[in-house]
């Protein structure tokens, strides 16, 4: 476990702007998914970012859909396969797009952001599906598995791990690094910081309860898939777990990072301190935010550097 102290007070302003967004509580699903559009439609990319919508199928099976998002200098034999979060009901390529851009700046990769099914018009094992499906796709379009990195947010960090427990058991190659962003990886929300870090996070175990439930549709929280907490993780490529120490999803990271460590996986857990839940997504405005996506950038640079 590395330790990282907080560099500046950048913290206050993402405090002080999320105390300005409306109450999510107060609002339908389908409410909550168009603000979350509205909110990130205006902001910035760095300067020369391509963009390019993608939507694969013949229409009469599903394909695959999200986006490429290539910043200047991307290698163009490498890719990051993106995992969007948002509780598995919230969120798209759209509302991720600037912290895309961002990582594939930082890792010098082209980066596929999956436009995975929801919930509750889709619930478990969909995302698992669509993503186990982007990862097949990336291998067919020719990238070698060396060359591909997997990174997901909060649920796409648990959904990351998830995806590359179905690859190995599919039999498919493991890519050559993977990383978790706050991830939600045990959605039986039983762990103690869902108590302990309560009064420092607007993130509620009540919620994501209801959220999860949504998602599970009947199956069982303790599906090694929907919570990767419980997986045999055997054979999985190194992972770099960051996570925020004023956040509810706090001990997700320490258990995914004791499970990933019994079962050989090479782990590295970086612990943030007085960050928040995807700390990463306020990079424009937080100093922290920047920092970390750095620290992902070298990470996979080195994991990609090795083979």
């Amino acid at each position: 476990m590395t330790v990282i102290k907080a560099s500046s007070h950048d913290i206050k302003t993402v405090h002080e702007f999320r105390a300005g967004r409306p109450n999510r509580e107060d609002f339908s699903i389908a409410e909550t998914r168009r603000m979350d559009e509205e909110a990130t439609a205006h902001l910035q990319l760095p300067n020369g970012t391509v963009v390019e919508p993608v939507e694969t199928g013949d229409g009469t099976q599903p394909g695959i859909r999200g986006e490429w998002v290539r910043t200047a200098g991307t290698r163009p034999d490498t890719a990051l396969l993106y995992l969007h979060g948002g509780a598995y009901v919230f969120c798209s390529p759209q509302t991720h797009r600037h912290l895309v851009a961002a990582l594939g700046e930082a890792t010098g990769m082209a980066t596929f952001a999956l436009d995975y099914r929801l919930a509750p018009e889709s619930p478990f094992p969909a995302a698992v599906e669509d993503a186990l499906a982007a990862y097949r796709w990336l291998l067919d379009q020719g990238f070698a598995p060396n060359r591909i990195a997997v990174a997901g947010d909060s649920a796409g960090g648990g959904l990351t791990v998830a995806m590359l427990v179905a690859a190995r058991d599919a039999g498919l190659p493991m890519p050559a690094a993977a990383v978790c962003l706050s991830p939600w990886a045990d959605l039986t929300i039983t762990a103690e910081s869902f108590v302990t870090k309560a009064s420092l996070d607007s993130l509620t175990g009540e919620r994501l309860r209801r959220l999860g439930l949504l998602y599970l549709n009947g199956a069982e929280d303790k599906h090694p898939l929907a919570s990767p907490v419980f997986a045999d993780l055997r054979s999985l490529p190194p992972l770099l777990i960051q996570v925020g120490t004023d956040e509810v999803l706090y001990d997700d990271s320490l258990h995914l990072e004791a499970a990933a460590k019994a079962a050989g996986v090479e782990t590295e857990l970086e612990v943030w301190e007085a960050m928040i839940h995807v700390w990463h997504y306020y990079h424009p405005m937080l100093r922290e935010g920047r920092d970390a996506i750095a620290r992902i950038g070298d990470f996979v640079k080195i994991m990609i550097g090795r083979n």
